[in-house]
């Protein structure tokens, strides 16, 4: 059982900065292929981006390309995601994802092939 801790969401102005971090902990946090996934009201919910367990590969939904980076830190170990140029359009409740990889390099990006979710955490762009 791998458990997933969401962090650092909040309230942000249209343009500013949020870096959220999921913890991880059990069995495979170390070398479990990871994701951001996001839901807002009333809409399903959307892949954001995704990372390999060895951190090479990553993968980002159109709608937040060259605004958001992802990225980890297999010895703690965590994931981060830092969202710049947020519009208001990115308010959701983001949720950190986790899976046994099928090798090193693959990442995911359907919500169904996750096997652990966090408990997710509210980023509100607004002025």
């Amino acid at each position: 059982q791998v458990h997933l801790v969401e962090s650092g969401g909040g309230l942000v102005q249209p343009g500013g900065s949020l870096r959220l971090s999921c913890a991880a902990s059990g069995p495979t946090s170390r070398s479990d292929a990871m994701g951001w996934f996001r839901q807002a009201p009333g809409k399903e919910r959307e892949f954001v981006a995704a990372v390999s367990w060895n951190g090479r590969n990553t993968y980002y939904s159109d709608s937040v390309k060259g605004r958001f980076t992802i990225s980890r830190v297999n010895a703690e170990p965590t994931m981060y995601l830092q969202m710049n140029s947020l519009k208001p359009e990115d308010t959701a409740v983001y949720y950190c994802a986790s899976k046994v990889p099928f090798d090193s390099g693959s990442y995911y990006t359907e919500g169904s092939e996750y096997d652990y979710w966090g408990q997710g955490t509210q980023v509100t762009v607004s002025s």
